[in-house]
């Protein structure tokens, strides 16, 4: 299997060499050549597998420069730090009404699912090539945290996350600010998570610096991050009862569009999934696009859901080249377009495959309280933007991205009952170790120079 990228201008690449560039250097994100498509008979087999065997069945078809009993094993080292023994439980809540809970591996978090596995990766690139490798990424919330736990204090690694410097939860910051390890980073960046992937991009688009560095991407334009979120879908739809599986709509609380990404991927598979419905909350340029037609940067208002206060959406990319007939031309004009005036109009969107809600920070809380109230049930300040407009009658799963207990306070405030977890307790007493710098690549780029393996 050969991946290419969305603008066209970089020379296919094997899967390790795609997962260690990360971002084409041409700037698009890599895809695969071609998608393998799933029969009804090989989906029939994969019912009866743990999430681990389901998970290499399903990345084989594209790790193929990997030998399979090696990446059998760094699948399954992947998933046993998960506190649940079916990794990813599928709650029903009523009758067609079920949360998929993504929430319980080592960061309590989504990112934990794709984020253990790059980690492990990374960690065999490394063995394999006898050479380091400095990550990097920007993240918004949890994907920081997710990234440095899959990377603690692996030999021959070092890892750089920039987040907006109090623009995220005390308890994301602690899980990337108080690990202990080495060849961990925390950059605390004094603008918002677009200005600090933004200044990430340019880093990326300087060939000479990343070649020296070898830099590689750990956010969700790293294809590994994308294909191994296909799989908890696949996991979901296995699990829903035979007469709403085909009908039921997956309700993703989206920021990056990586998450809902890799349902529709695995969709063009050949896996019949109804349908998605993107869950923004009052930074909705997804919702705006999905609605009208128009691609537009709007201001970042910091929110109770600050994993999805994001504007410029990186994974997007990867859809607009099926939308555009994989023409990699029609990328570059189309990106060129938005980079330089910050919007765009489509004239045409698929509105049977994707819906979309919005949800403010003012209805967040009312939100968790009647989820709460009616169903027994705690969900957390991003998940809860997915209970928004539900669509009335058709079956939905709900993917809940974060453990309650990473938002106390918004909790608290709205049912009255502060949800904890043992991890985070322990965080609490641990000394905070973070670096605050400009949001500027000049800024970061001399951080990475002073502190690269």
């Amino acid at each position: 299997m050969r991946y290419i990228s969305t603008r066209g201008q970089t020379p296919p690449l094997g899967f390790s060499d795609a997962v260690a560039t990360g971002l084409a250097p041409d700037g698009g994100l890599f895809l695969p050549e071609s998608l393998p498509q799933f029969t009804a008979a090989e989906l029939a087999g994969f019912a009866p597998l743990g999430y681990a065997d389901l998970c290499y069945e399903f990345m084989r078809r594209f790790a193929t420069d990997i030998p399979e009993a090696e990446l059998q094993a760094i699948i399954r080292a992947s998933y046993t730090r998960f506190s649940r023994p079916e990794i990813a439980p599928l709650v029903r809540l009523a009758d067609n009404l079920f949360v998929l809970e993504l929430f319980h591996g080592p960061t309590l978090a989504f990112k934990d699912f794709a984020l253990q596995v790059l980690g492990n990766l990374y960690e065999r690139q490394c063995r394999v090539r006898g050479e380091t490798i400095n990550v990097l990424g920007a993240t918004s919330g949890d994907t920081g945290a997710a990234a440095i736990h899959g990377l603690l204090g692996k030999p021959g690694t070092a890892i750089f996350i920039a987040y907006p410097d109090g623009r995220v939860s005390p308890l994301q910051e602690r899980q990337m600010a108080c690990t202990g390890a080495a060849n961990v980073f925390a950059l605390a960046v004094d603008g918002t998570f677009d200005d600090a992937q933004s200044a990430l991009k340019e880093l990326f688009g300087d060939q000479a610096f990343r070649t020296r560095h070898r830099l590689s991407a750990v956010n969700s334009i790293n294809l590994a991050r994308v294909l191994a979120q296909c799989v908890y879908y696949l996991w979901a739809w296995l699990r829903l009862p035979a007469q709403v599986r085909n009908d039921a709509e997956f309700v993703v609380p989206t920021g990056n569009f990586g998450n809902v990404l890799a349902g529709w991927l695995l969709q063009q598979m050949g896996v019949p999934l109804r349908g998605f419905r993107v869950a923004t909350n009052q930074n909705d340029i997804l919702h705006r696009l999905f609605t009208t037609g128009d691609y537009r940067v709007g201001a970042v208002t910091p929110s109770f859901a600050p994993s999805m206060d994001i504007q410029v959406a990186s994974n997007f990319e990867r859809f607009l080249y099926y939308s555009v007939g994989r023409d990699p031309a029609k990328v570059r004009a189309i990106m060129e377009t938005f980079n330089t005036t910050g919007g765009y109009r489509f004239e045409h969107f698929n509105r049977d495959t994707f819906t979309a809600s919005r949800c403010t920070d003012a209805e967040i809380p009312v939100i968790i309280k009647s989820v709460h109230d009616q169903y027994g049930y705690i969900t957390d300040p991003h998940t809860a933007c997915g209970f928004k407009d539900l669509a009335p009658g058709r079956p939905s799963v709900v993917l809940a991205t974060a453990s309650p207990a990473k938002f106390p306070d918004t909790i608290r405030a709205a049912i009255g009952i502060e949800p904890t977890d043992p991890s985070l307790e322990a965080l609490k007493s641990r000394p905070l170790v973070k670096h605050k710098i400009a949001a500027t690549p000049a800024a970061i780029r001399a951080f990475i120079e002073a502190h690269a393996v």
